[in-house]
């Protein structure tokens, strides 16, 4: 099966992910792929959600060994300490978050080492994929493994995933993999 979990933007998707991954884990359940989380400061300014904090940027999160680096940082914040790149893959599609060439590229060899170990039967559990976005939906780029292993669909490594997408695009997401995992079923976070 494969779990859909969406909502708005800033809901909560990436957080609510790493709290099930603390339960997962310590039920003895092992997750292979990657979290998105949010990178946050207290802040006063308009950008500031209704809790004081502003969001700055995003880190990948690597599973099950929990690597972390920076994998994107809002448009504007790039712009003015000058990593924004017009020619990356973020650039050319006119993204909010300047995504790194180079963060994705390690997304993508991780996925894809995972790809082969499930191929092989070396490793099984829940696969996690945070997020799929306009990149890999519009454009065929972004997390190009994440969407191979999902066309792929369930198998002995993988009975189960959850795949994170925004409302307006989780209906893409299911219609797209759902034959691939015996259906999806929907978790929406408001």
């Amino acid at each position: 099966m494969l779990y859909i979990l969406t909502g708005e933007v800033q809901t909560g998707k990436s957080r609510w992910l790493e709290h099930r991954l603390e339960k997962l884990t310590a039920d003895g359940i092992s997750c292979y792929g990657v979290i998105s989380a949010g990178i946050w400061i207290e802040s006063a300014s308009e950008r500031a959600n209704g809790h004081g904090f502003e969001k700055l940027g995003i880190e990948s999160i690597l599973l099950p060994q929990m690597v972390r680096f920076e994998f994107a940082r809002r448009v504007d914040l790039s712009r003015e300490d000058g990593t924004f790149d017009a020619r990356s893959q973020a650039g050319r599609a006119g993204l909010g978050w300047h995504i790194y060439d180079e963060a994705i590229m390690q997304v993508n060899a991780h996925l894809a080492q995972i790809a082969r170990k499930a191929e092989v039967g070396e490793i099984q559990g829940l696969l996690i994929i945070d997020e799929l976005g306009r990149l890999e939906l519009d454009h065929g780029e972004g997390l190009v493994e994440a969407v191979k292993l999902l066309d792929a669909g369930a198998n002995g490594s993988f009975p189960n995933a959850i795949v994170v997408a925004r409302s307006k695009l989780a209906e893409r997401v299911a219609d797209r993999f759902s034959g691939a995992w015996g259906g999806t079923q929907t978790i929406l976070l408001k």
